[in-house]
Formats: C-alpha cells, sequence, structure tokens
C-alpha cells in the first residue's frame, strides 16, 4: 500500500470521528455509520463502566485530538518531513507496541506511526484502555481492507515481532529492557510536565492552566504536576480561575485520592500544605505530584530556572509558559494538545520506523 493511500485512509478515520467529538454532534452522511455509529456512540458512553477514569467528555477529549490530528493536510506535511521514498517498505516489519492506560487512547500515536510507516502493528493493550483502539481499527479495516493484515491485537505473550516500542514506569522499564533489549527499541519512562508562572498571568491564562490540570484528572505525563512560582507568590487569583473546576472532586476516583492525600498530609503537619477542597497545593521539589495534588516550587531568576528544567529534560515532557527566558514553552491550555511531531520522550518514533 503507498504512502499516500494510507494517508487517505486515515484521513477519512478522522471524518468518521469528528461526528463523535461532542455530545449531541452532527452526524455526517458518512457509509461508516450504518456499521459503526451506534457502537460507537454506545462505547463512548459505557466505557467508563469498565475504566472510571475514562468518563464520557474525557473520551470525547480524546477523540477530538486524535480528529483534529487525522487531518490530511496535517498528515502530509508530517511526513513531507521524512524521506518519502523510505515509506515505501519492500519487506514490512512487526513491531511490537506494549501500550499504558492511563488516558483514553494514549497508544494511537504510536499505532498510526506504525501503520503510516508501512510496518505491521501488534499492539499489545493495557487491561485498562482495551476497547477503545480495537474499536478503531475496524473502522480502519473498512475504510481500506489492506489494512486487515497489518493490525494485530494480542493479550498474550509478544512474539515473532522485529521491533519494540514499550511504554512505562521507572520500574517496569527494567523489565522491558531486559526482555525487550535485544530488539531495536523504544522504551520510554516515567516523565512529567511543569508550568512556570511570573505572576503577571492573566485570569484567562490561569483558566486555560486549569485544563492543563486537570484535564484527564491528570493522569497523563502531558498534564501539569508541577508550578515553579517566583518568590512571594499568592496563590489566591490562582486558586480563583480554576474555581469552574471544583465539581472534579464527584468523580469517586479523583475525590478518594484527594481525601486519602489531604488526611496523609495533615496527618504529617506538612507546613506549606494550601487546600481549596478539590486540590492541595504542596511545596516539594519533585516533579511527580499524585492525583489530587499539584506540587510548586519557588524560584528567583527565569533563566537558572530554565537552565535547570534544561538538564531535568529526561524527566520533564513539556513545559507551559509565558515567559521568553523559558525555553521550548508551549502556550497555557496546549499541554494536552501535541502536534504529530510532539512525540513521546522527544524520541522520533518515525524515524526509529523507518530505518528498521
Amino acid at each position: 500500500m503507498i504512502v499516500n493511500k494510507r494517508i487517505n485512509a486515515f484521513a477519512k478515520l478522522g471524518d468518521f470521528l469528528s461526528q463523535f467529538t461532542e455530545k449531541n454532534g452532527s452526524k455526517t452522511d458518512s457509509q461508516l455509520n450504518s456499521s459503526f455509529y451506534d457502537s460507537f456512540s454506545e462505547l463512548i458512553q459505557t466505557v467508563h463502566f469498565h475504566n472510571a477514569w475514562f468518563t464520557e467528555d474525557n473520551v470525547r477529549n480524546a477523540i477530538a485530538e486524535i480528529s483534529a490530528a487525522l487531518n490530511k493536510e496535517a498528515l502530509e506535511n508530517w511526513i513531507a518531513a521524512y524521506d518519502k521514498n523510505t515509506f515505501d517498505i519492500k519487506k514490512p516489519k512487526r513491531v511490537a507496541v506494549i501500550m499504558a492506560g492511563n488516558i483514553p487512547m494514549v497508544g494511537f500515536h504510536d499505532m498510526l506511526c506504525v501503520l503510516l510507516s508501512g510496518n505491521d502493528f501488534i499492539g499489545k493493550l493495557s487491561s485498562d484502555d482495551n476497547l477503545l483502539l480495537p474499536f478503531m481499527a475496524k473502522v480502519l479495516i473498512a475504510i481500506e481492507p489492506e489494512f486487515k493484515d497489518s493490525i494485530e491485537f494480542t493479550g498474550g505473550q509478544l512474539k515473532n515481532m522485529d521491533a519494540v516500542i514499550a511504554t512505562g514506569s521507572d520500574n517496569t522499564s527494567r523489565y522491558f529492557e531486559y526482555y525487550f533489549g535485544k530488539y531495536p527499541h523504544i522504551i520510554r519512562k516515567n516523565r512529567n510536565s511543569v508550568a512556570v508562572l511570573n505572576g503577571n498571568e492573566s485570569l484567562a491564562e490561569l483558566r486555560l492552566l486549569g485544563k492543563d490540570v486537570f484535564q484527564y484528572f491528570g493522569l497523563g505525563c502531558r498534564n501539569i504536576s508541577k508550578l515553579f512560582v517566583p518568590k512571594g507568590y499568592k496563590f489566591d487569583t490562582f486558586y480563583q480561575s480554576i474555581f469552574e473546576y471544583q465539581n472534579i472532586v464527584n468523580n469517586n476516583k479523583y475525590g478518594n485520592n484527594y481525601d486519602y492525600n489531604r488526611t496523609v498530609y495533615l496527618m504529617s503537619n506538612h507546613p506549606s500544605l494550601l487546600d481549596n477542597n478539590f486540590l492541595l497545593l504542596k511545596e516539594d521539589e519533585s516533579y511527580s505530584s499524585p492525583i489530587g495534588v499539584l506540587f510548586f516550587e519557588y524560584y528567583e531568576d527565569s533563566e537558572q530556572l530554565s537552565a535547570r528544567l534544561d538538564a531535568d529534560k529526561e524527566l520533564i515532557q513539556c513545559i507551559v509558559a509565558n515567559d521568553p527566558a523559558i525555553k521550548k514553552a508551549i502556550p497555557f491550555g496546549q499541554a494536552q494538545c501535541p502536534t504529530l511531531l510532539d512525540y513521546a520522550d522527544g524520541v522520533d518514533t518515525m524515524k526509529f520506523l523507518l530505518t528498521l
């Protein structure tokens, strides 16, 4: 299958998904709807029974990001960054992708990379997210039947693969290295995202920061888990700006995590703990905060901070800021809106696949 044919198939998948980005969204005349529309609608509304973190709103948010990425022009521009001749693979490699399950369809970009590169995809799904991607694969195969022999999902032991892409924690990465080190591989570890405030942010910017913190309940590696704030920073305006997210605590899983962490911190008499009844702010040097908690740290000089963040780049997925001194920062509200070229851990997945 030539690469343009693959691009066209994914673009049509994006058009199909665009119908599900909002509740009561407009239904198109897609020929796929007779076979898939009702079933996918039902899955979106009921998948939270399988995983309570996957609320309908969060699933639709994830679908919206995927649908926006599967724009034909965006796909073509992405592919144009590489030698197009390398997509004409005579003998596809079997690439095993071990996926995380922290946010809905988090492994889609890896699946897209494998299939667009012309290789065969073997998906090892997390038990927390094993329903949505297989359904989307069925739609893709209905669009382009030549994908049928290139897509496989397995719940058992991985075998007969030529390369591995694995996403997990710092602990699981050691096992991945042990079991899959003999294959060409990409093995991802824990990463977290941070925001840098200078005290001049508007309420609108801080509201957008709230989205970066709370979307997907803060479970994604691109969710903000820590704030850097200038010495003497007052959090009143920040708390005021995120008040619209107060109902997040009504989700049982988030609420239980918030209550547990508050109890632990109160029992330890932590001296710099702030609480607004749905988000704890705790001064801490670590980057990885638990659910319901946002770490913060004071800084004195933004250029020195930028140098520190650059030195810690292996621990950081993305940085949100509106300060020219902070290198490689993205705007508020964009943490969970990566482009096709925003590869996890900064490793060019497509280049890896094209040079197997």
